[in-house]
């Protein structure tokens, strides 16, 4: 056993069908003071509607989220915070909105009640990002991490496949990291297999069968374990690569972690393979190289694009995303250089099989 360090971040989770409705009683437990309903413009209609029920606990709505978090949106989010006096935030949806509360919170220290409508998972997490001309930056706070959590898969049957697929992959994508993380240690690793098998064995039933409860339920039950690791430990290559493609092109996120994580799985093996072998093994294959095609199988499965080229991103810009990437680079298990990052840009580009890189 290698040493390790484990800390378990703070939080209060409540997870099942109907357990939204739990959300006026947490407001009221969380005794600070009326929530601001965040959420993103096409969500707008929903979360006037959740206003309206928590009645004099509501202090209004701000239903401007983005994706990615521009900081002009979270200055706004903040200001809308302070003049309608809200003590707290509800974010109801996926990375934009919670990553909305997430700023507010960063600059204020209001407290978030989370309730998850993807599989994002960024709301077990203290990390936060914005992006501003371009550059997304992100970091580790213990303010922006929600105070409760509410997981609840009624609220995701209306989820169109065309994004709980991307989800799922994004939260996979996040156990995965966790394995070979810098400060990766054997409670998460057994928290990060577990959310890994839980999401692959469901997550293609939720997508091709919208309303079965039981699949949501894994996916969902994987999402948490999945940003509970992410939470508790470093991101490394993986993250990188989605952070530039997100911030720097405009990208899509879920779908960019869902193209770009059989690559980096791939670019990894050999390096990490114990982590790796564990991913296999939570995805049913036998051998640790296998596990990065399982990764892209899976993806065919569930009928995710499969390219860069069809989130929109140009060949000339990979060069550019190639030296982003380099320039400041995570902690990863395998050496990082410009000319393997470009080559793996490009395979993603072009949506070609992954091969483990000797």
């Amino acid at each position: 056993m290698h040493p390790f360090v484990y800390n378990a971040n703070p939080g209060r989770v409540i997870f099942g069908p109907g357990s939204h409705s739990l959300i006026a009683s947490e407001i009221q437990a969380m005794n600070a003071g009326k929530a601001l309903v965040l959420a993103t413009p096409s969500q707008s209609e929903a979360a006037h509607r959740l206003s309206d029920q928590l009645g004099e606990l509501s202090a209004g709505v701000f239903d401007q989220a983005v994706m990615h978090v521009p900081i002009e949106t979270a200055k706004a989010g903040i200001e809308a915070a302070d003049k309608m006096n809200a003590g707290c935030t509800i974010a109801v949806g996926g990375g934009s909105t919670i990553g909305l509360a997430k700023a507010i919170a960063l600059e204020t220290g209001k407290p978030i009640l989370a309730v998850p409508t993807t599989y994002a998972g960024s709301e077990m997490t203290p990390i936060w990002g914005l992006t501003e001309e371009g550059v997304k930056t992100t970091g580790r706070d213990p303010k922006v991490l929600p105070r409760t959590v509410i997981y609840d898969p009624e609220l995701l049957v209306t989820l169109p496949d065309f994004i709980t697929g991307p989800s799922g992959m994004n939260a996979i994508a996040h156990c995965v990291e966790a394995l070979y993380a810098e400060n990766a240690n054997p409670i998460i690793s057994m928290m990060a297999e577990e959310g890994i098998r839980a999401i692959g064995r469901s997550l293609e039933n939720a997508v091709k069968q919208q309303e079965d409860i039981a699949a949501r339920s894994d996916t969902l039950y994987g999402a948490w374990l999945a940003g509970a690791s992410l939470g508790a430990v470093g991101m490394a290559l993986h993250h990188k690569l989605c952070h530039t493609l997100g911030g720097s092109f405009n990208l899509p996120h879920a779908e960019v972690h869902t193209i770009i994580i059989p690559y980096v799985t791939a670019y990894n093996t050999l390096a990490a393979p114990d982590a790796i072998g564990r991913v296999a093994k939570a995805l049913g294959v036998e051998k640790s190289e296998d596990a990065a095609g399982a990764l892209f199988d899976l993806n065919t499965a569930i009928g995710a694009k499969m390219t860069l080229s069809e989130l929109g991103m140009t060949e000339a810009d990979l060069d550019k995303a190639a030296d982003i990437a380099t320039r400041n680079p995570y902690y990863n298990p395998r050496p990082i250089t410009r000319e393997s990052i470009r080559r793996l840009l490009d395979d993603a580009f072009h949506g070609r099989r992954p091969n483990v890189d000797q």
